[in-house]
């Protein structure tokens, strides 16, 4: 058994619309499906309860915890699933090395270009474009929560991956990455 492909990554929001605006506007990427999570579910598969006594007292008593789910769609085929819960949680940054997801990530063409625009658009960019060791350019962004997002220029590797990726993985996995699948 294996994987055919990756399908998408879940990132919980503060607020939907907001999310949905953000994603199209600065990467042109569409709301493609809206889901809204009936209260139960939202308390027996996510674990999440009605507002806390402080809530309450904020003038949400009695509120049903509610989940509004949306599909961004990423050109590619992957998909960005976003989460706007209800009551939610403040965010908080996550650091490197804390096991578990650290970003997302989008395979651009010219991080410079990017790096610019991002800026004209007034996405916090947290780095400015540098290129890696083994010569593909990259810089790190956030979105309005916080999220990190990595701007990533492979070069002429996009197309190495995308064409001898697999042949690459079948070769790798018996030669000098041998000792990761042993």
């Amino acid at each position: 058994m294996r994987a055919r492909s990756f399908s998408h990554v879940g990132i919980t929001v503060s607020n939907f619309n907001r999310a949905v605006w953000f994603y199209w506007d600065v990467f042109g990427c569409p709301l493609v499906g809206v889901a809204d999570t009936p209260p139960e579910r939202v308390r027996s598969f996510f674990g999440v309860s009605a507002p806390s006594p402080d809530a309450a007292s904020a003038g949400q008593a009695g509120e049903a915890p509610r989940c509004k789910i949306g599909w961004i769609r990423l050109p590619g085929g992957a998909v960005i699933e976003i989460f706007e819960f209800q009551p939610q949680l403040p965010p908080d940054r996550i650091p490197w090395n804390r096991v578990g997801l650290t970003h997302i990530s989008f395979n651009v063409r010219n991080t410079h270009r990017w790096y610019e625009y991002l800026q004209r658009k007034g996405v916090e960019c947290i780095s400015q474009p540098e290129q890696s060791p083994r010569g593909h350019w990259f810089f790190f962004a956030r979105d309005f929560d916080g999220n990190l997002i990595e701007m990533m220029d492979l070069g002429y590797m996009h197309y190495v991956l995308h064409w001898l990726g697999p042949l690459g993985g079948w070769i790798f996995r018996r030669g000098m990455y041998k000792q990761y699948y042993a």
